[in-house]
């Protein structure tokens, strides 16, 4: 009894349809996917195609990624409650308490 050589390659044979059907359907699975997102982007309103580039400038254009202003220093608190006095927008005894608590930390 010697090796059989048709075994051999009928194995093999097997073995690469297995492998082809799975590569197969997974190349399948991924374009089922981008169809079904490509629906649901494009049911939303919005071009699939650009939708990248839509968040990225939305995302950019909000105040997520804008720089937060330095904190006041404490004169320039101090001179905002001065001024809201001077404007008549708070009251003598209001100042002199805002004042209070800026000089307190």
């Amino acid at each position: 009894m010697g090796f059989d050589m048709n075994v051999a390659f009928g194995a093999f044979g097997v073995i690469f349809a297995i492998a082809a059907a799975v590569v197969l359907s997974g190349f399948v699975f991924v374009i089922v996917m981008m169809v079904r997102n490509a629906k649901k982007v494009r049911d939303a309103g919005h071009d699939p195609f650009t939708l990248n580039a839509e968040l990225t400038n939305r995302v950019l254009a909000s105040e997520v990624l804008a720089p937060a202003a330095p904190p006041q220093t404490l004169e320039q608190r101090l001179a905002e409650v001065d001024g809201l006095q001077a404007r008549g927008v708070i009251s003598a005894e209001e100042h002199a308490q805002a004042r209070a608590e800026i000089l307190k930390g």
